[in-house]
């Protein structure tokens, strides 16, 4: 596919986890009761306007099963990497160690190899 093109289904979902992850690692360690509260509408609104309405109903489901755990970005990362394996479960992919979540999104690997 050209890289011009449209996203598909495929390419959407890759690039929004990406940036999900990438703004989670940059959450604060102690965020503002309004920060909590942003990140939290942000979520709803991803739910809500994304694209792929199957996609988003999932999502918001998720949310409403298990809502954003939004107290330090430790927690809202890990938070997050556990819905992303859930969803990764459910249409047959690996499962992340989210031990390592930080180290994927916000401080590059621990061989050097983003340095």
């Amino acid at each position: 596919m050209e890289h011009n093109c449209p996203l598909d289904k495929i390419q959407l979902g890759y690039h929004t986890w990406n940036l999900l992850h990438t703004i989670v690692a940059n959450y604060p360690d102690e965020p503002s009761p309004q920060r909590q509260e942003d990140i939290n509408q942000f979520f709803d609104l991803i739910g809500r306007l994304y694209p792929c309405q199957a996609c988003g109903r999932d999502f918001t489901h998720l949310l409403s099963q298990r809502p954003p755990e939004t107290d330090s970005q430790n927690t809202l990362s890990e938070w997050l990497c556990s819905i992303h394996n859930d969803v990764n479960q459910k249409i047959g992919k690996s499962i992340f160690d989210c031990h390592r979540v930080n180290e994927r999104w916000r401080d590059g690997w621990n061989d050097g190899s983003c340095d």
